[in-house]
């Protein structure tokens, strides 16, 4: 169990987070301005901005819990192996998205506890949708303003739907769906190809390439909660906080094994 936490709070900081993205989001000149990390990724204004909402925000809700995020990663592991609970925070999964100005970008905020994530909230900008799931309350979706919806995998179907990285997919990621039974295949951006398994759309997402930790966190929680599964490809479970921050392959599905 993990203490209860103002989840109303919460989802509005995202949403917060979210409207500061828009904003740079609808304005050409501003989109125009980014820079590339060493790995040659892009970092936007939208990605700072919304780094500076979330860790602000999360700070006054939640003062005791340290923060990871993306644009804030820098934390030697000798501190950040002492934390029983930290937030795990990307302000932007799917900047090429972002860029590519195809509305699949979301913000990501997990939490924590003794590398398990026990809260994730993953919320899409341009839709204004929240997807969020916990240990004490399972999974649910909320559309703008409407009630939020309790979502669940879908355990029921031999027909599987495998959904697949629209920046990422490789051959071996294709191979891998041969062992499953896949019949179709969507492709996604961001972290919305959890919520698509998450909500019953989909049933598989397998990934070799690397991902960071927080580009994982908020889905496995929300994944987790609504009855489904996300572990290494071998079985073995998926951590959070480790000495490295990359993960490794993991496969999510739309239950868990027996």
């Amino acid at each position: 169990m993990f203490p209860e936490l103002p989840i109303d709070l919460l989802l509005r900081l995202a949403l917060q987070a979210a409207n500061g993205i828009l904003e740079i989001y609808k304005d050409e000149a501003l989109m125009k301005q980014y820079t590339l990390k060493q790995d040659a990724s892009p970092v936007t204004l939208a990605d700072r901005a919304s780094h500076e909402i979330i860790v602000k925000g999360l700070q006054a809700i939640t003062p005791g819990i340290p923060v990871l995020s993306e644009e804030g990663a820098a934390i030697p592991y000798e501190e950040r192996k002492q934390w029983e609970y930290f937030w795990c925070v990307d302000p932007l999964d799917g900047t090429k998205e972002f860029l590519q100005r195809n509305d699949e970008f979301t913000v990501n905020i997990a939490l924590i506890h003794r590398q398990t994530p026990v809260l994730g909230i993953i919320c899409l900008p341009v839709l204004q949708t929240l997807y969020y799931g916990s240990y004490n309350d399972g999974s649910w979706k909320r559309i703008r303003d409407k009630d939020p919806v309790r979502i669940y995998t879908d355990k029921r179907t031999t027909d599987w739907t495998a959904v697949g990285s629209r920046s990422h997919a490789g051959a071996s990621e294709r191979e891998m769906l041969n062992h499953y039974p896949v019949s179709r295949q969507l492709f996604a951006g961001s972290s919305l190809k959890f919520c698509l398994i998450a909500e019953g759309s989909a049933h598989l997402y397998y990934r070799e390439g690397p991902t960071m930790e927080w580009d994982t966190a908020a889905g496995h929680a929300i994944v987790q909660y609504s009855g489904g599964a996300l572990s290494m490809p071998s079985g073995g479970e998926f951590l959070y906080n480790k000495t490295s921050l990359i993960n490794g392959p993991f496969i999510c599905t739309a239950y868990k094994a027996t």
